[in-house]
């Protein structure tokens, strides 16, 4: 696994790249690719730090896995390619920015617009075998991921981190709150939305006026 990520963030994570548990999984990767089908394809797998530059994050959204169908995954969180139906979860992340800031359902599900505007879509897991959901994880990627939020947390000030479910929620041991906001729901998933944990969260429009609070650049979500 090479690891071609924006040289933005390279002087952050080096660390993390020449640590032994990273060579490990950089190995196990290289095994996985080469034996299965594996998801994001491997030059996608940093693709969340190379739409987004270390210096200009401004929102953090955690997920867990990428998707793990054909031509679904694309590095970034919930995030599909342009042409590829979108999974439940994105459906009702839509739905509530279509209530929450009046923008129209959109009709790509490719989430490289909001990294561009400084939006880390970071899943905790960054591949995936074909058909086998969270088949990738305990193998490393998690403490990397927990470093990069940590790292994001002491050396950045100010970002609004999105965590949404259970399992994102946990992040918020690893976050300064008192440099950095906090905004926690549940899941986009049907499951947690059909029991009314996620519609009406307003996250989107609570994240651009904590933004806007801190003079920073709105999220055109």
């Amino acid at each position: 696994m090479d690891v071609a990520i924006d040289l933005s963030w390279k002087p952050h994570l080096q660390k993390e790249f020449d640590e032994p548990y990273f060579l490990q999984l950089t190995e196990f990767v290289k095994q996985e690719y080469g034996q299965h089908t594996c998801y994001p394809k491997g030059s996608n797998i940093f693709a969340a730090f190379d739409h987004c530059p270390f210096h200009e994050t401004k929102v953090v959204i955690i997920g867990q896995d990428p998707y793990h169908g054909p031509n679904q995954a694309n590095g970034l969180c919930f995030s599909v390619k342009d042409g590829i139906p979108h999974p439940p979860s994105l459906v009702n992340i839509f739905k509530e920015i279509k209530v929450d800031v009046e923008q129209p359902y959109p009709k790509s599900g490719n989430l490289e617009r909001w990294a561009a505007q400084g939006v880390l879509l970071l899943n905790a897991t960054l591949t995936v075998r074909a058909h086998q959901a969270g088949s990738h994880q305990k193998k490393g990627w998690e403490r990397f991921t927990d470093s990069v939020i940590q790292i994001i947390s002491s050396e950045l000030e100010g970002v609004v981190f999105l965590l949404w479910g259970g399992f994102a929620k946990k992040k918020s041991i690893l976050i300064d709150q008192t440099k950095h906001h906090v905004l926690t729901s549940g899941h986009p998933s049907p499951l947690s939305a059909n029991r009314g944990l996620w519609f009406g969260n307003q996250h989107f429009s609570k994240a651009n006026s904590l933004l806007s609070d801190m003079g920073k650049q709105l999220i055109s979500w």
